[in-house]
């Protein structure tokens, strides 16, 4: 489904638990235990928020750009190259250009994934 709002201007403010509500429909998160709203999408920058439900996960994947991962509600468990990273409501990870990561969550959680893309990349979701 094509997005219906602006994802770039010279000011966009969002209200992050409504937008979490909305990303939390347990249809959406029925089938891959995930859901996921492009919030901003502004030349190499992407704001996403993603909600995972109960068992919730991401597959290990390398991003073309760093990233920054804030939890905003709930807890993950990701690997970075081999390295666990236990984070909960409020802790915020960066993770390098290229770096292997994965994540998942049992109880299920939203987040805040930016990803600032390497200059000349357009850039996909996650």
């Amino acid at each position: 489904m094509p997005i219906q709002r602006r994802l770039v201007g010279d000011a966009l403010r969002f209200d992050l638990t409504e937008e979490t509500q909305r990303a939390s429909d347990p249809e959406a998160l029925a089938r891959p235990g995930r859901s996921a709203r492009t919030l901003l999408k502004d030349g190499p920058l992407r704001v996403t928020l993603i909600v995972l439900g109960p068992g919730g996960d991401i597959p290990e994947h390398q991003t073309e750009g760093p990233i920054t991962i804030h939890v905003l509600r709930g807890e993950l468990r990701l690997n970075v190259e081999g390295t666990d990273y236990e984070l909960g409501t409020g802790d915020l990870l960066s993770i390098g250009t290229g770096a292997s990561h994965s994540l998942k969550s049992d109880e299920g959680a939203a987040l805040l994934l930016t990803v600032a893309f390497e200059q000349g990349h357009g850039g996909s979701g996650p």
